[in-house]
């Protein structure tokens, strides 16, 4: 025996089924809103977030880069433009007559090949003290090693000028004061840098370690051969940042050098500086042949900077 359909209701649902059961499931919802090609709402915060990050970000790169630009314009201007009214954000004629200007009446080119000499010894010499320090408190064993990785970490909360006095008196009774080495030997290492070497190296799979010193490698061997190759992005971090603070370097070569034959770029824009009438387009100029190789430099090696640094764990 047959049982009677239920009658329909107004709506057009079947008598006696609760609106629930009618009621379109989950899945129903998402197939429907694929269909109509809508997407849900809970994205759109994050989107605004992303945008306003967004936004953020080149508002700040354009004040860090501000100064670069107007650098370059007083540079390219002809002399005397920058005491013009008004703001000039592009030059009204590009000229190089400020770059022949500085090179046919100072020495740069001395200046220059001071600072490529400097920052060359400087860099080699602190990226392998760097380097093997940073190899000793990560994998070498010895009594106190925290204490005195701790101690040597510490020191980074000096300021470079509360040291220069006693680094005077050691360049002096060493009897190095004026020369190129009066400069470099002080340099020889960095506490940041050690302390970034040792964070990477402790990221060095210590099974390779292990199996070099069954094989009977001494530690300078697993340096060498299997570590160092390991540390490629390590060391461009670390010759960037080092070859960057030597180029950039003023207080200390003003102290430790005294033959202006010796002088480098840094101390050469002071010495135009220090004319009785400034020449601020020659000025910026010469500061523009001193920052363009840090900048090319910095471009070349920059997907190996990033790396070093994301693979020593600081950000």
């Amino acid at each position: 025996m047959t049982r009677p359909a239920a009658p329909a209701t107004a709506s057009g649902t079947p008598a006696g089924s609760s609106p629930a059961a009618q009621a379109p499931s989950g899945t129903a919802r998402g197939a429907d809103r694929l269909a109509t090609g809508r997407a849900p709402r809970r994205g759109r915060p994050g989107q605004r977030f992303v945008v306003l990050r967004t936004a953020v970000a080149v508002v700040a790169a354009l004040v860090v880069a501000f100064p670069l630009w107007w650098m370059l314009v007083v540079a390219f201007s002809p002399r005397g433009e920058v005491f013009g009214r008004g703001l000039r954000l592009v030059p009204s004629t590009v000229t190089l007559e400020n770059f022949t200007r500085v090179l046919d009446r100072y020495p740069v080119a001395e200046w220059f090949g001071n600072s490529v000499v400097i920052g060359v010894f400087v860099t080699v010499l602190t990226v392998l003290v760097n380097l093997l320090a940073g190899y000793a408190f990560a994998h070498v064993r010895f009594v106190g090693r925290s204490f005195v990785f701790l101690t040597f970490l510490a020191t980074l909360m000096i300021p470079v000028q509360a040291i220069m006095v006693a680094q005077f008196r050691l360049v002096t009774g060493l009897g190095i004061y004026g020369t190129y080495w009066s400069v470099i030997l002080p340099s020889a290492a960095t506490a940041f840098g050690v302390f970034l070497a040792r964070q990477f190296m402790l990221g060095v799979p210590t099974e390779l370690l292990e199996a070099a010193r069954l094989d009977g490698a001494g530690h300078l061997r697993i340096f060498a051969r299997i570590v160092l190759p390991l540390s490629g992005p390590l060391v461009a971090v670390l010759v960037l940042l080092t070859l960057l603070g030597s180029w950039n370097d003023f207080a200390w070569p003003l102290i430790a050098l005294k033959d202006p034959d010796l002088f480098t770029l840094p101390i050469g824009l002071l010495y135009l500086k220090g004319q009785t009438t400034p020449d601020y387009n020659a000025i910026m100029a010469m500061a523009v042949l001193t920052v363009l190789p840090m900048v090319a430099l910095f471009v070349a090696f920059q997907r190996f900077f990033v790396q070093g640094f994301v693979r020593s764990g600081v950000r």
